[in-house]
């Protein structure tokens, strides 16, 4: 089986931070959104960005940009699907898709996810959280381009939940050791961003 293609999603509105593209904004010298594409790009065959408003202001990028295909900001299931829709057009079998605010995502993020798929080819990652509980983080996972038009009827008709859509296809649950860093952490905050330089620095 050939690699996945890579889709970052980051077409949220970032409310929490006051709005605007967190993953522009700077961190340990480069930007938030350089760090996840370091990271997740050599995992991947092609990498894109989902991404609503003007695609010029991650030009310098070089990746395709793709919007969401539903209004309103439906939430990250309609990055999923941009990036199937893509994906498709480029021949892939399948994306992995990854948090534009998460520097730290895991190296091992594809192979994982893939050892977990079960049939169906869908998977979602996990992660102990402070309590030790397993946790989803469904914004991070494995998606077959065979189910795009499974999904584009599910958002059609209103579902807007990823587990309650992955739930539905049995989907395989990666689960990924929290470590000295958690490789989940993402930035939804301005002290989330301070907790992320800390890190960087090794300080924290």
């Amino acid at each position: 089986m050939t690699e996945p293609a890579g889709v970052i999603l980051a077409g949220g509105l970032a409310t929490r931070m006051g709005g605007g593209d967190k993953g522009l904004l700077p961190l340990g010298g480069r930007r938030l959104i350089d760090h996840v594409v370091a990271r997740l790009a050599p995992q991947c065959a092609g990498l894109a960005l989902n991404a609503n408003g003007d695609p010029a202001r991650f030009a310098d990028l070089g990746l395709p940009v793709l919007a969401d295909g539903v209004a309103g900001h439906p939430g990250p299931l309609a990055g999923v699907l941009a990036g199937l829709d893509w994906a498709a057009g480029q021949g892939a079998e399948a994306i992995v898709t990854a948090a534009a605010d998460t520097p730290f995502l895991p190296g091992d993020l594809v192979a994982r996810l893939r050892a977990a798929a079960p049939q169906t080819g869908l998977a979602l990652a996990a992660a102990p959280d402070a309590t030790g509980a397993i946790r989803r983080h469904p914004t991070f996972g494995l998606w077959p381009v065979a189910l795009r038009e499974d999904l584009r009827a599910a958002l059609a008709g209103g579902v807007r939940k990823i587990v309650a859509w992955t739930d539905t296809h049995g989907a395989g649950t990666a689960v990924f050791e929290a470590g000295a860093v958690d490789p989940f952490f993402n930035v939804n905050r301005p002290e989330d961003m301070a907790a992320a330089e800390a890190l960087l620095a090794g300080t924290a």
